[in-house]
């Protein structure tokens, strides 16, 4: 599977729920259905990380397809605007902010194995911290 973060957007406002959000993008040559996935979250370097929740009824990625996957609530006025920019948009119902700064980890899970995973960076263009290259030994 060839899901990954394409962006990470954290709120400046711990209210405005839906001006924080990730986008998924399907890379593969297959459709993947999110049912069922869960989405967590950790700080760099701690084994420690938290379930959000499983996204159910979930959505399907075509090949090639991007989702916004916002933190709040459409129907609640204090959670603020959704983006309307050609990227489709899914609810996560969250009751509080999730990317608590640099360093946040999110790792998307099916049945508790990873599938794809980001670091939060707000230096880097569409917050999403670049990778180390692996060293050869």
């Amino acid at each position: 599977m060839a899901i990954r973060f394409v962006e990470i957007k954290a709120s400046e406002n711990p209210e405005a729920l839906n001006a924080e959000w990730v986008i998924l993008e399907n890379d593969g040559k297959a459709p993947f259905n999110t049912r069922g996935c869960g989405m967590t979250v950790g700080r760099r370097g701690s084994a420690k990380k938290s379930l959000l929740g499983i996204i159910d009824p979930g959505f399907v990625l075509a090949p090639g397809q991007r989702m916004r996957m916002l933190t709040g609530n459409p129907g609640t006025q204090v959670h603020g605007p959704v983006p309307e920019d050609g990227v489709p948009n899914y609810h996560l119902f969250l009751p509080r902010a999730y990317i608590l700064g640099a360093g946040t980890v999110l790792t998307l899970v099916l049945r508790g194995l990873p599938v794809s995973k980001a670091e939060y960076d707000p230096a880097q263009p569409h917050g999403i911290a670049a990778v180390p290259a692996k060293r050869a030994t």
